[in-house]
């Protein structure tokens, strides 16, 4: 198709606007996220948020590739999963778009976005992707034309989890990147780190994942007298590994050999590393994005829309939100 494609992200706490062009090809996304003084993500707050700064950062992603409203020739939208407040947003600011310019309008699956993008990216063919972000952690490779989830968390998200565990500790929203930061600082001056008194409980259900015990374990240890940054490290050892081993046995009950990560707890580095090492080991392969398209953007969107658009639209009537969608429940219909 011909013109740019406009993506609309507003899952969560970021409102994003990206652009694929005629042949797909992706450009750097422009968003703004809510960031809480305290406590987590209120999702009617993060609505507001996204209402208020909507025709702002429609304004900016056009200026960023020099370009006018009527270069505009498809709207990609987040259609779920995510917090129905901010999805609402986002679709409406959609519908408004395609009517008054008269262009196709697509609802897409959010977490299906983040492999397409990292596909793109990282030149992979057919991935078990490793899907961690705050809202969701899922293990899915394709089959008879679809993403199937392989395993998932049992109740919280990677991404949800540390950020309540820093939130406890008085770092506020994200605590990802600060857990990060103070894990590496316990490293520089323990030259042989070591897990024991630092243990936590074992976070794999099977193929499953179940991290809230981690969190209440890991919270105890800092009660009981334990550094925050050991306790940070220890957090992220148990944590990662238990993502790691799901996604190798998915790797290996599937028989493929490359591994994608994707979702903002990708930006890792420990994450990175450990998926590497394992993938090496096995003879295969570990692929991660750059950082701008493994949190949450609207490119990731827009690049989704792009593919889609070449087999369906939306509809209005068909055009709700849904915040329970499954990564399952989306046909891949492109090739």
């Amino acid at each position: 198709m011909s013109g740019w494609t406009l993506g609309i992200e507003t899952t969560a706490h970021t409102f994003s606007f990206g652009l694929v062009d005629s042949e797909g090809v992706p450009f750097p996304s422009t968003s703004d996220t809510i960031r809480p003084e305290k406590g987590g993500i209120h999702p009617r707050e993060a609505a507001d948020h996204h209402k208020d700064l909507a025709s702002k950062l429609f304004r900016g992603a056009l200026e960023s590739q020099n370009l006018d409203i009527g270069d505009i020739s498809a709207i990609a939208y987040s259609q779920g999963p995510g917090l129905g407040p901010c999805l609402r947003v986002g679709a409406a600011v959609a519908r408004s778009l395609s009517s008054a310019l008269n262009v196709p309008l697509i609802g897409v699956n959010h977490c299906v976005a983040h492999i397409e993008i990292g596909r793109q990216q990282c030149g992979c063919d057919d991935p078990v992707l490793l899907y961690v972000s705050g809202g969701n952690t899922q293990v899915i490779a394709r089959l008879n034309g679809r993403y199937r989830v392989l395993g998932e968390t049992l109740d919280i998200g990677i991404g949800n989890m540390l950020d309540k565990f820093a939130r406890s500790n008085g770092i506020p929203f994200p605590g990802g990147p600060v857990i990060e930061k103070l894990a590496l600082q316990y490293l520089e001056h323990e030259q042989n780190p070591t897990l024991e008194g630092l243990e936590l409980p074992y976070a794999v259900r099977g193929m499953d994942l179940a991290f809230s015990g981690l969190m209440t374990a890991a919270q105890r240890l800092v009660e009981g007298g334990k550094s925050l940054e050991s306790v940070c490290w220890s957090l992220q050892e148990h944590a990662f590994a238990a993502c790691i081993e799901v996604a190798e046995r998915a790797l290996a009950h599937t028989g493929k050999s490359q591994l994608l990560l994707g979702g903002g707890v990708a930006c890792n580095e420990r994450l990175c590393t450990m998926s590497r090492l394992m993938a090496e080991e096995r003879d295969g392969a570990s692929y991660v994005p750059p950082k701008m398209y493994c949190i949450d953007n609207g490119t990731m969107i827009a690049r989704l829309g792009w593919l889609e658009l070449q087999k369906r639209t939306t509809n209005l009537h068909e055009s709700a939100i849904d915040q329970y969608l499954r990564t399952d429940q989306t046909p891949i219909v492109w090739t």
